[in-house]
């Protein structure tokens, strides 16, 4: 199996009593998007700032491509690229000044310096402002100049913390774009509370919450568990309550309306069929059956709200 270029184990961090971050186990492999969620205040930031060897963490190891960011920093940082949640910028300088100084201190060869510059000017969009002060760039380019510091000098890892935070649609838009042409050639990890964010660009989800991992799966795992036990039926001339809950496999049946029905039944034993069936025989007039689903924000909470309480009872 593939190495990860990115790894941590057992990642912990405190501030004094206050423990913000509790044995976090982080792995990242080339060419994916590993998505990093979590409510505000969960230790995501703590974590990236840990990972990308900008705090030190109080105990554990973090390894960035075959080289431990603890004992060997230097070589370490030299494949991450970082762009924290405020982008890291010389606003008095233009784009044009500012990344030839980004390419220097991430020594790139002098002989290398224009060519790498050019790179990531033309892969960020930035072609059309290079010579403007980056005071006067909009939010979403001054994003863009960010991301263009994190990948100047080709790192194995980016991390992105919350990089459209404050953009209007048109330019969140954009820099997902780019998020994902920048995927075809590095490692993202990718911090943000924008749960569309996670469906559109990541392939891998880890949720953080109070400091713990709670959840470490795949995109389509965490999509599967948006598919409800749930139908939403709507019968004109709708039977008893208990009727409904007598067809088979159902277990709670709720009268949203007079006509208009929320059924919830054993996942194994989906009623639409015997539902349709008798319908028919007994003229109930459907005019609408869809299963319900619960949306991305509906399941990060409900696994925030089982964690929680799971906390609880050990207390």
């Amino acid at each position: 199996m593939t190495s990860p270029l990115l790894s941590a184990k057992s990642l912990s961090r405190s501030y004094g009593p206050q423990l913000a971050v509790n044995q976090l186990d982080f792995e990242v492999y080339k060419g994916e998007v590993l998505g990093f969620l979590g409510p505000n205040g969960a230790g995501k930031s703590t974590s990236m700032k840990m990972l990308s060897g900008n705090l030190a963490p109080s105990e554990g190891e973090i390894t960035i491509n075959g080289y431990d960011l603890l004992s060997q920093p230097k070589q370490a940082k030299t494949h991450i690229g970082y762009l924290p949640e405020q982008p890291p910028l010389y606003k008095e300088l233009s784009v044009i000044e500012f990344l030839p100084f980004c390419a220097r201190i991430n020594q790139i060869p002098s002989n290398r310096r224009k060519q790498a510059v050019e790179t990531a000017i033309e892969r960020c969009g930035l072609g059309n402002v290079k010579k403007r002060l980056i005071s006067n760039l909009s939010k979403g380019y001054q994003q863009r100049v960010g991301i263009a510091q994190a990948i100047v000098h080709s790192p194995a890892v980016i991390i992105l913390d919350e990089p459209t935070s404050g953009l209007d649609p048109i330019q969140i838009r954009e820099i997902r774009k780019l998020i994902k042409e920048i995927a075809q050639e590095h490692s993202v990890i990718l911090s943000t509370h924008i749960l569309p964010e996670v469906e559109m660009l990541c392939d891998r989800v880890k949720i953080i919450n109070q400091g713990s991992l709670v959840f470490n799966d795949t995109t389509q795992a965490l999509q599967q568990q948006m598919k409800s036990s749930s139908l939403l039926v709507t019968l004109e001339s709708a039977p008893s309550l208990e009727i409904l809950e007598q067809l088979h496999g159902v277990n709670i049946v709720t009268a949203l309306s007079d006509s208009r029905f929320k059924i919830q039944y054993q996942p194994e034993h989906n009623p639409t069929q015997a539902l349709l069936k008798s319908a028919i025989t007994q003229q109930w007039q459907l005019t609408s059956l869809s299963p319900e689903q619960h949306s991305l924000e509906d399941v990060f909470m409900n696994i925030i709200r089982q964690e929680d309480e799971q906390k609880g009872d050990k207390v």
